[in-house]
């Protein structure tokens, strides 16, 4: 734990360092934070722990006492692996209801540190993104640090360039605890601005607007600090903060949107390709008299008649009209495929981002329950590799449970960002890691239950030198 805590500081010191926070908060980021790390710390923890300890066992020969005495190492591990049936347990309680609770005072936590402390989000010296434009300042002072010197405002219009620049002398944060705007009051300064000119001649001359101002104030809503994530919806519950129960329900309410808005999107193409559900007449034909060739007579006593052995045209329909039409015909259907797909690539991002959050909250569902039984396989993993080796201590012991945890991990990564853009299915997705580590769990409890080391090179040996052996015989015979 305290390995991935040092790496969560380092990953935020940009949110955390020289922002004149105090011991307190930065300490309560990481306690809510740690919940967090532990479907990556307890994977690691157990292997590791395991293989020390059989490790320890094996090395001062305590299986073999213990097997002279008639206990073999299925009884020996009876206990653990009770215990580690019951850490599973907890494991998966841990993940449903204190690591969610814990992503939510995060987030708050964030939050509030630029609601009570704004200017915790300013640095000085450098320009710091803050709600849509860069802000640098000289100097903070003050309660709070809520009053600043020599500031330099980039403002970002809409399309993402800033084309506005403020300075000023002096300037003051004004804020409080129940609200999320932020009263920024600069003084004695200036404005310059680009403006952006419709007519290509004007903007040929490169108009700017300069202004100077005695006090200038600009309201500044809080978003967080730079939380925009892919997975956030309108409650900001993202999946990290929900348990079991809810992300059931919102994976069935995501499938359920998600299909209205397929259907939706079907619906708007055919009626703009002018597609329409065939009808030839024969649903309103009620016939009540026939006639001698056998056809069917409209209820209004109308002579035209439709026939039964009816059969639709099946050729090239362009060609039953005229040269001029057909060159028509042509162009129409371009154009109403040119719209089709046009509206299919517009509509196509927000799709993706649809069927993205249903997979994230897929995936989230199948880990609370994959990383119990993660510990319970990587358990059979880490005791029988222990008592194979024979290794005690940090050394070797440690260096195995790395590189297996390496692989579990990084598995685990990438499938994940896999069934993230549905290139694998969220659920299979989860329980990947633990599928590819339980073979290699069974492999090493039987060798290890029958005595056996980690590879026979003896055994690979014989089977080589079997099948060579058999080879030559196989020519011999043949002459």
């Amino acid at each position: 734990m305290l390995i991935f805590i040092f790496q969560t500081i380092w990953l935020y010191i940009g949110d955390l360092a020289g922002k004149g926070l105090d011991l307190l908060i930065i300490g309560k980021f990481i306690f809510y934070f740690m919940p967090s790390l532990i479907d990556k710390v307890l994977p690691l923890t157990v292997v590791l722990s395991s293989i020390l300890t059989f490790g320890n066992l094996a090395e001062n020969y305590e299986f073999a006492a213990m097997k002279a005495s008639g206990i073999s190492l299925q009884r020996a591990m009876r206990t653990i692996v009770v215990f580690v049936l019951l850490l599973g347990v907890v494991a998966f309680f841990f993940a449903n209801n204190v690591a969610p609770a814990a992503a939510h005072k995060v987030y708050n936590l964030k939050r509030n540190i630029g609601n009570v402390k704004p200017a915790a989000i300013i640095a000085e010296g450098i320009f710091s993104d803050f709600e849509g434009m860069n802000i640098k300042v000289d100097k903070k002072y003050g309660e709070n640090d809520r009053f600043l010197e020599n500031i330099i405002i980039h403002k970002k219009s809409n399309k993402v360039i800033s084309n506005v620049v403020i300075k000023a002398k002096k300037g003051e944060l004004v804020s409080s605890e129940g609200s999320d705007i932020i009263k920024l009051i600069l003084k004695d300064g200036n404005y310059y601005e680009d403006v952006q000119s419709k007519n290509s001649k004007t903007k040929l001359k490169l108009p700017f607007a300069k202004a100077k101002f005695n006090e200038y104030i600009i309201n500044i809503q809080l978003t967080g600090m730079g939380d925009k994530d892919l997975e956030e919806d309108r409650n900001v519950d993202t999946e990290k903060m929900k348990k079991v129960s809810r992300l059931i329900v919102d994976i069935d309410s995501i499938k359920q949107d998600n299909v209205k808005t397929i259907k939706a999107i079907a619906k708007n193409i055919s009626d703009r390709a002018g597609a329409f559900k065939p009808d030839y007449g024969f649903n309103n034909l009620k016939p009540k008299l026939q006639d001698k060739e056998g056809g069917a007579k409209l209820p209004n006593n109308d002579k035209k008649v439709v026939k039964k052995d009816t059969v639709l045209y099946n050729g090239d329909i362009v060609a039953l009209f005229k040269e001029p039409m057909q060159a028509q015909l042509y162009s129409t259907a371009h154009s109403l495929t040119t719209a089709v797909l046009s509206s299919v690539s517009a509509r196509k991002k927000e799709l993706e981002i649809k069927y993205q959050r249903y997979n994230i909250h897929v995936l989230a569902l199948h880990t609370k329950y994959a990383l119990a039984f993660s510990c319970i396989i990587l358990f059979f993993v880490g005791a029988p590799l222990g008592a194979i080796i024979r290794k005690g201590g940090l050394g070797l012991p440690m260096v195995i449970a790395i590189v297996l945890f390496l692989a579990y991990y990084f598995l685990g990564v990438f499938v994940g960002n896999s069934a993230k853009v549905g290139k694998i299915s969220p659920a299979l997705a989860a329980w990947i890691p633990a599928l590819v580590m339980l073979p290699l769990g069974m492999f090493l409890t039987i060798r290890a239950t029958n005595d056996k080391g980690l590879i026979s090179f003896g055994d690979i040996i014989y089977m080589i030198k079997k099948r060579f052996i058999k080879n030559s015989k196989t020519k011999t015979d043949g002459k």
